[in-house]
């Protein structure tokens, strides 16, 4: 029988940090492998434009790149005497459409997120990241304070 994957969300803030955290320490009890996927949103590759003003577009060789040094590679120092068998990926896209295709397609068992993100202003306009995949993920999730 396979071990039981846990899919975590994680965006770089406190809480996804968290949410990494309660994934290994459970999986370290049971056995189970954990996978770090980190989305990186496409719509922060879309210009605002204003008129007169148009903003940098994002360089994605540099994002990946900050991704792999200031998110991942500090998370698979802080666990890498965990036991724990943990993946990490880094993907363009929607974070929940992304997140939702990711636990069907990955067999994931448990998602883990954190209960907010790096940006509270777009939670309050938006509406969460974690809100919205507790509506479409058809697996348990934790969403950690």
């Amino acid at each position: 029988m396979d071990k039981h994957l846990y899919l975590v969300g994680i965006d770089g803030s406190e809480w996804s940090e968290r949410a990494t955290q309660r994934a290994v320490t459970l999986a370290k009890s049971n056995g189970s492998r954990v996978k770090l996927l980190y989305v990186l949103d496409w719509s922060r590759m879309q210009p605002i434009v204003a008129e007169g003003f148009v903003t940098p577009s994002v360089n994605t060789k540099d994002e990946e790149a900050y991704v792999k040094k200031n998110v991942f590679a500090p998370l698979e120092d802080k666990y890498a005497d965990s036991g724990v068998n943990i993946d990490c990926e880094m993907v363009w896209g929607e974070p929940v459409e992304v997140l939702r295709e990711r636990v069907k397609v990955e067999h994931a068992n448990m998602l883990f997120v954190g209960r907010r993100g790096r940006s509270r202003i777009t939670d309050l306009l938006l509406g969460s990241v974690a809100n919205k995949l507790a509506h479409c993920i058809g697996i348990p999730i934790v969403l950690v304070p």
